[in-house]
């Protein structure tokens, strides 16, 4: 092996957790932050939970409600098609449209 080109290994690495559950491993970095480990994480936990970090869940569950699927009331194939249309064409328009729009929102976040 050459010497000088290899990352620094920490045996002692502190792996936090959202949840507040830390673990001691090995790694290249000296702390590692989780938002989600096998102590809160439901496959494990057995209880029923969406783990949802960006919003999926609740966009899905409104497209869902839009479409009127939700309620158990169908809507007719071409009212479905037009307002899923409807909906693409809203989020295209939140999308932006270069990357100085990108960076610009992700600034206002900070």
């Amino acid at each position: 092996m050459k010497a000088k080109i290899h990352p620094t290994y920490y045996s002692d690495c502190v792996v936090t957790c959202a949840c507040g559950t830390t673990l001691t491993v090995g790694s290249t970095k000296p702390a590692i932050s989780v938002e989600i480990c096998s102590a809160c994480h439901p496959f494990f936990t057995g209880e029923m939970r969406f783990v949802d970090t960006m919003g999926r869940v609740e966009r899905f569950q409104q497209k869902q409600q839009a479409l009127g699927l939700a309620q158990g009331k169908p809507l007719s194939k071409k009212a479905r098609v037009a307002l899923k249309k409807k909906l693409e064409e809203e989020e295209e328009a939140k999308r932006p449209k270069s990357l100085k729009e990108m960076f610009d929102r992700v600034k206002a976040r900070a």
